[in-house]
């Protein structure tokens, strides 16, 4: 099928949540292709989620191999995998007495994140959740609550009750909302959807005390910056903390979809029997794939090459910055989950590479988002850094077109 007869099938059969622009069909490494046969090489990483890269040998070879043996038995049996997948996440967290609950993604995570903080404080009186302005934890009715952004929320009133929100990097802000009906603050170490910011580095350890002290629980949205993207296994481990529990999802599986809670010792036995289930979590061909995914990360040695490859990345792209200092504000991120943050809608940056043919992310209105497998290669990084100096050298003469000052060309609205 070419794009044109995917999109029109589309349009005719799936619900409109989604504004595609591309039928990507088949992927290798850091490279995808259209149905039309165009080449794209990809700094998206199905938005921080292929972080082995597409179609990576070993966990291919991990997913054959386990269709051919056992796929489901439900959580109503053993199976292996998923005390292995356990085992490997609990011990690269460094929480003590860590365990873990298998999910499907990123949301269901979240939600049991709630669930576990609300358990823990319900003979305590405390069952308020506390999150930052401008995070993003997830689409149910509970973790959009949760996100804190209006136009998240926007027509699905009335949402539920429990949360209250605090300013990200903002340590008294969060200290003003806790109550006496607080149970946790859930905050990522550094929010993706909400521009590329990295938490400063006395924000999560001033937490961590706050928590502490008020007797709370501290929780880790790591659905995005976990699984080495960070340069760490987790990105609570730029900020030597630990909290009480973190989820994860996305790059877990490498694309197969896959959610988990991971506990520390003061919550990891507060879910008993008929608390907490899910039919599909943890199968085992969902957990042989994070397990290979955990292979390749340590074999390949892939936390050092994102620490490597994301600092040549920052060079780069800081180089591209300061030549144009008049609409590029500069760069932030940690190991290979980068922005460049502009003066300037970033959508048509975006636009402009995808038809050079690469592909990146337009967030929070002026922040280029990039995110590259772990295992990218110096080559890999110079044909984008090259590929977005172009661009920005084609939307530079464009918008100086328009006037002698881009940043007030009408495209910073």
């Amino acid at each position: 099928m070419t794009t044109a007869e995917i999109a029109e099938m589309q349009k005719d059969y799936l619900m409109p949540t989604y504004a595609p622009g591309l039928a990507l069909v088949e992927g290798s490494g850091t490279s995808v292709w259209d149905a039309d046969g165009n080449e794209y090489l990809d700094f998206v990483s199905g938005i921080a989620v292929t972080n082995i890269g597409h179609c990576h040998p070993a966990m291919v070879r991990a997913v054959q191999d386990q269709v051919e043996t056992l796929v489901h038995v439900s959580n109503l049996y053993y199976n292996e995998k998923q005390p292995q997948l356990a085992k490997a996440l609990a011990e690269h967290s460094g929480l003590p007495g860590a365990k873990c609950f298998f999910c499907n993604s990123g949301a269901e995570a979240n939600e049991g994140l709630i669930k576990l903080a609300r358990l823990w404080g319900s003979d305590k009186g405390k069952y308020e959740i506390i999150t930052m302005r401008q995070s993003f934890h997830g689409r149910t009715l509970a973790t959009l609550t949760a996100t804190g952004q209006e136009k998240v929320q926007k027509g699905f009133g009335p949402l539920p009750e429990g949360f209250a929100y605090a300013n990200f990097n903002d340590l008294q802000s969060v200290e003003d909302a806790i109550a006496t009906q607080t149970a946790a603050v859930l905050v990522e170490a550094l929010q993706g959807e909400g521009g590329v910011v990295p938490a400063d580095p006395e924000f999560l350890p001033g937490l961590r005390k706050l928590c502490d002290e008020k007797g709370i629980l501290l929780l880790c949205d790591e659905v995005q910056c976990g699984m080495g993207r960070t340069g760490k296994w987790f990105g609570f481990q730029n900020y030597d903390v630990q909290p009480d529990a973190f989820s994860l999802a996305k790059g877990l599986g490498n694309g197969f979809p896959i959610g988990a809670i991971v506990a520390g010792e003061k919550l990891a036995d507060t879910f008993h029997v008929g608390h907490h289930a899910t039919t599909f979590g943890g199968t085992p061909l969902a957990c042989s794939a994070a397990l290979s995914v955990i292979g390749v990360v340590e074999e390949e040695e892939l936390l050092a090459n994102t620490m490597m490859m994301g600092a040549y990345l920052v060079e780069g792209l800081c180089e591209i910055s300061v030549k144009h200092k008049k609409w590029v504000s500069g760069v932030r991120g940690l190991g290979l989950l980068l922005g460049m943050v502009l003066d300037v809608p970033a959508l048509p940056l975006q636009k402009k590479l995808q038809k050079k043919g690469m592909l990146a992310l337009a967030t929070a209105g002026n922040v280029l988002r990039l995110l590259p497998p772990l295992n990218v290669s110096q080559e890999e990084i110079d044909q984008a850094l090259n590929l977005i100096g172009e661009a920005c050298e084609e939307l530079h003469e464009e918008m100086a077109a328009l006037s002698p000052n881009p940043c007030r060309c009408g495209m910073g609205e």
